[in-house]
């Protein structure tokens, strides 16, 4: 178990976090529009895309490769989520996968409950700094650095933009019956809580509810509704046998919609050198299963 000191919890460090959450009970106030709906679905969508195929599989995991330029553009996608920076994340990531359900894992709902593997330990000073030792190969980056820095700059412009694009719907299409704050409110704040936490279920829930596929030294499972809403990272279980592939459903019928973004950027030479899990794996859960 963590000491008291780690488990700490700094409510006025964290404004921003759980203001996202208050704002987003506006949407009963500001009312309904379809754009705004559509907005908050879509940036939901690609900005979990940023934090799978970027965040997780490429700065975490080393997965694939691409090119500086389009390396950078995982990372500011992936700060738009407001999850901290590039460099941090893949810290933590990291970190998790060298402790994963000891007394030493920062946020396993086996040693330290659900509340605080969902949630608890992103709201803790403690956590909140970024060990460089754990990231020397994305340090070397000066743009990761700077973005790793100032990540709250990403969240916010998206927010002025998002807000931005309500006001001219709402002077120059009234027709759309779409408002400022409703594209703010929808568009940007409840479309980062439904981020925040289709992400932390990784963290919680896919440590606890669904099947085992190998014998891991952690508690991680396969959860097919988990991988629908995270856009593949329900595999829990085969990514913690495997981490270093860049697919995490490891069969047909494992539906890893980031994985068919990749090979299709694949196809294009945006990315290249997608790492699969080796033959050895798919024999030893043959294996398995005729046991």
């Amino acid at each position: 178990m963590l000491s008291r000191e780690e488990h700490k919890i700094d409510i006025i460090g964290n404004i921003p976090f759980v203001s996202i959450h208050i704002i987003s009970l506006l949407i009963f106030w500001v009312g309904f529009s379809w754009v705004a709906l559509i907005t908050c679905l879509s940036l939901w969508l690609i900005r979990m895309f940023g934090i799978t195929a970027g965040y997780h599989r490429y700065f975490s995991h080393r997965a694939y490769k691409t090119t500086r330029w389009f390396q950078f553009i995982l990372a500011v996608l992936g700060s738009s989520s407001a999850q901290l920076g590039p460099l941090w994340w893949a810290a933590r990531h990291r970190h998790h996968h060298r402790f994963a359900d000891t007394e030493q894992d920062i946020h396993s709902p086996i040693t330290n409950g659900f509340w605080w593997s969902h949630v608890g330990w992103v709201m803790c000073p403690k956590y909140s700094k970024t060990d460089e030792q754990q990231v020397r190969d994305l340090a070397k980056y000066p743009e990761l650095k700077w973005l790793n820095r100032f990540h709250i700059t990403v969240p916010i412009g998206l927010a002025v933009i998002i807000t931005a694009i309500g006001i001219l719907f709402q002077l120059y299409v009234p027709q759309l019956k779409t408002t400022a704050l409703q594209m703010l409110v929808w568009g940007f704040c409840l479309s980062t809580l439904l981020l925040y936490h289709t992400t932390f279920t990784i963290n919680s829930l896919a440590h606890i509810f669904g099947y085992r596929s190998f014998n891991t030294t952690d508690s991680s499972r396969n959860n097919w509704f988990l991988a629908l809403i995270t856009l593949g990272e329900g595999w829990h279980n085969n990514h913690h046998y495997y981490p270093a592939s860049e697919r995490q459903g490891f069969y047909w019928w494992e539906i890893d919609v980031t994985h068919y973004i990749l090979k299709l950027l694949s196809w294009l030479r945006i990315v290249w050198d997608l790492k699969t899990p080796p033959r050895k794996v798919y024999d030893l859960k043959a294996i398995k299963i005729t046991l």
